[in-house]
C-alpha cells in the first residue's frame, strides 16, 4: 500500500483557487480605484473594501503557509529545471504576497490611523515610520501587483503546458481530479 500524496489537500484546494480569484479581483479593483474622483460614490468605499479584503487575505495566506508546511503535498511533475522553477515560483509568489501586504499596511496607516476591517475589527496603525512611507509603499505596491499578476500567468501557463503538451497531472492535484 503506498503512502504517496496524489493531490493537494482540500483545503489547500480551496485556499488556492479563493487567493487566485480574490488577488485577480483586488489587481482589478486597484487599477480601477486610482481612476476614481473625488466626486464618485465609489471614492471613500473601494479603498475601504479593498483593504479590508487584503487584511482577509493576509490571513488566509499565513494560515495558507502554515498549513503548506504542516501537511503532505504531491511531488512536482517534470525535468529537474522544471521542479527548481515551480518551486522557485512558488516562493516566490508568497515574497511577493507579503510584500502587497505590507506595503499596503505602510500606504494606509502613515497617518496613524488604523485598517476597519468590514468595521467587524480593527487593524492598529503604525503611523509614520519613515519620511514619504506611504509614496515609497505605494511605489512598491504598484510594481509587487504587477510583478505578482505577471508570474500568476507563468503559474497558469506551466500548469496548462503540463496538463495539455506533457499530459501529467500538475493540473489534476489542484482541482483535485483522477487521470
Amino acid at each position: 500500500m503506498s503512502t504517496e500524496v496524489t493531490h493537494y489537500n482540500r483545503t489547500l484546494q480551496i485556499i488556492h483557487w479563493l487567493s487566485a480569484i480574490v488577488v485577480i479581483g483586488m489587481f482589478a479593483a486597484g487599477i480601477w480605484m486610482v481612476d476614481l474622483s473625488y466626486y464618485s460614490t465609489w471614492y471613500q468605499e473601494a479603498p475601504h473594501l479593498h483593504k479590508s479584503v487584503g487584511i482577509l487575505l493576509a490571513a488566509l495566506t499565513m494560515f495558507r503557509i502554515v498549513w503548506k508546511a504542516v501537511t503532505l503535498s504531491p511531488k512536482i511533475d517534470g525535468a529537474a529545471w522544471e521542479k527548481v522553477s515551480a518551486k522557485l515560483a512558488h516562493g516566490f509568489i508568497y515574497l511577493d504576497l507579503i510584500v502587497l501586504f505590507v506595503s499596503g499596511y505602510l500606504i494606509s496607516t502613515e497617518d496613524g490611523r488604523g485598517i476597519d476591517v468590514f468595521n467587524w475589527f480593527s487593524v492598529p496603525g503604525a503611523g509614520a515610520l519613515f519620511d514619504g512611507q506611504s509614496d515609497l509603499a505605494g511605489l512598491i505596491h504598484v510594481y509587487a501587483a504587477w510583478t505578482l499578476i505577471g508570474v500568476a500567468v507563468l503559474h497558469a501557463l506551466a500548469a496548462l503546458k503540463h496538463h495539455f503538451i506533457n499530459k501529467d497531472n500538475t493540473l489534476r492535484k489542484m482541482i483535485g481530479a483522477s487521470k
